[in-house]
């Protein structure tokens, strides 16, 4: 059974801090707050705990990294039972290319969003890659000509 943690303004405070600096120290976190290092820290410790922070990385530059190229892609099944989705969902985790993979509601079964070198790599992923993942009966590219926005953070309310 999932145990249910109650957050105050301070726990919300901490997630807001260390999404946008996951390398802050403790020293500066606390000091931020305006509470003890050790009480930060049992705080984090509690809000990791409790899986409100799923862990930390480092967001790496795809323009430095020969991953500049990004493309969204809708994908269709050619039949949705339980077996076939988890076969396709399986899959895609093989694939470091395939960066994201959402299953939605609508017109399509899934969108990938991959992330490669260049149109030349896209194209080599489609038909090495995404042609051969399990039951794929469909898909839509859709190239990407300009990163407007692109965050993982998420926005904080308190409400108490």
């Amino acid at each position: 059974m999932e145990q249910k943690t109650s957050l105050d303004r301070i726990d919300i405070q901490i997630l807001d801090i260390l999404q946008k600096d996951g390398k802050i120290s403790n020293i500066k976190l606390a000091e931020a707050i305006h509470l003890s290092p050790t009480a930060v820290m049992a705080r984090v410790q509690r809000l990791t705990r409790d899986q409100y922070i799923l862990g930390y990385y480092a967001h790496l530059n795809p323009n430095k990294l020969n991953a500049s190229f990004l493309v969204f892609v809708d994908v269709l099944l050619d039949k949705t039972t339980p077996h076939s989705l988890e076969d396709f969902i399986a899959a895609v985790q093989n694939y470091p290319e395939i960066i994201e993979c959402h299953m939605t509601s609508g017109g399509f079964d899934f969108i990938l969003k991959i992330r490669c070198k260049n149109m030349d790599e896209y194209r080599r992923i489609s038909g090495q890659i995404l042609w051969h993942l399990p039951g794929v009966k469909e898909t839509r590219s859709y190239p990407v000509m300009q990163v407007v926005k692109e965050s993982s953070n998420l926005k904080l309310n308190f409400r108490k």
